[in-house]
């Protein structure tokens, strides 16, 4: 079968890499052809267009590329219709795959599967109607949005998540000693602050300086910053020089599996801290702190921001985000889970929790089935 895939950012290549080589496993004629990166390019078909000419993240940087991101939307449209797929898979990146799947869903009669949901849940739960109307099948990978879908009518499959095979997977294959990790990376033989400050440039302006600040209080620990696929190491120079922090990047995985805390932005590298079992603060900068955190009270539908408290659907770690993200709260958590046991150890059992509920791996196989089956029906 021909399968359309269109993923638009660093973590959505990463999802549709492992899909796509699912499906390759359980479909021998399998063809791609994709928007994505460079993972999804090592699976084969053919490439469209790269993510990296599509990310573009708030406001004023959407406004600024609009006619790039308007001229992407009208190419798109136009060579999935050319191609004429068996199927259209959206990953995540709803701001523009959701645009895609009005279209196609209108002129065509191709069938369109999203797999890892656009979190509405939290914000804009108006799109529901959209989804419910343009997206013939919903495959998703965090258990809670089950029971929110449902009550929306609206049938999806819960697969399991693909972060916990992705941790799953390093785990087992992965021997290195810290000793080794840090004399490899011209790093120190001391305990490790890990600082994951976001995978976008703005994310990065806005959570690294304060980040560094409260870390560096800590002089019996290194500071260890993963550099995120796509940045250039000329970004992160602009804040680390001067400081004590060293760059490694490419090795966020080998450096949660050593480190003994985290400062955390949220998103999937928060359950992934959890996931390798490292204590962790999750920080999270937004422009007009008091304005944000006014929305987030009164009009965010959700009562957590990381992944982790949202599927324990209780605080498992601390969250600080607009207003509360100072400085100083960011040394106070820090102090507790590296210097309270009884603290951390909560906090570790609570990631089991998490764990327990995800179920067991295997979600990019589970989807490859169920969407493999859903088509031999359609044929």
């Amino acid at each position: 079968m021909k399968y359309y895939v269109i993923a638009g950012e660093a973590s959505g290549d990463l999802h549709a890499s492992h899909l796509m080589r699912a499906l390759k496993e359980q479909d021998v004629h399998a063809e791609f052809r994709f928007w994505g990166g460079d993972l999804m390019k090592g699976e084969g078909g053919e490439i469209v267009k790269h993510y990296k000419e599509l990310a573009y993240m708030g406001f004023v940087p959407v406004l600024l590329h609009l006619p790039t991101i308007l001229s992407n939307m009208k190419l798109c449209k136009k060579d999935i219709m050319q191609w004429s797929p068996d199927v259209l898979i959206l990953v995540d990146y709803p701001g523009f795959n959701l645009n895609i799947a009005k279209y196609i869903h209108k002129n065509s009669d191709i069938p369109v599967y999203y797999y890892i949901s656009p979190k509405i849940w939290a914000w804009k739960e108006y799109r529901i109607k959209n989804i419910k109307r343009d997206v013939n099948e919903l495959f998703s990978i965090l258990p809670f949005e089950v029971e929110f879908f449902r009550k929306h009518n609206y049938h999806i499959h819960y697969v399991g998540n693909p972060t916990l095979d992705e941790v799953t997977s390093f785990k087992s294959h992965y021997s290195e000693t810290q000793e080794e990790f840090c004399k490899r990376n011209n790093l120190e033989n001391k305990p490790i602050i890990a600082l994951l400050a976001g995978s976008r440039k703005q994310e990065i302006k806005d959570n690294l300086p304060d980040m560094i600040s409260a870390a560096s209080a800590f002089a019996d620990y290194q500071l260890v910053l993963a550099g995120a696929p796509g940045i250039h190491t000329s970004h992160y120079e602009q804040f680390i020089g001067g400081t004590p922090v060293k760059l490694v990047s490419g090795q966020t995985y080998p450096l949660l599996f050593h480190a003994k805390a985290a400062l955390v932005t949220s998103g999937t590298a928060t359950l992934e801290t959890a996931l390798f079992d490292t204590p962790q603060v999750v920080c999270y900068h937004t422009p007009l702190a008091k304005f944000i955190a006014f929305l987030k009270k009164h009009l965010l539908k959700v009562r957590f921001i990381s992944l982790v408290n949202l599927i324990a659907d209780k605080e498992i770690v601390r969250e600080l985000v607009a207003d509360t993200m100072t400085v100083d709260n960011m040394k106070a958590e820090l102090k507790a889970i590296t210097s309270n046991e009884a603290y951390r150890q909560n906090m570790l059992a609570g990631y089991q929790e998490v764990n327990d509920q995800l179920g067991g791996a295997g979600a990019p196989n589970h989807a490859a089935r169920i969407m493999i089956e859903l088509l031999s029906r359609k044929g």
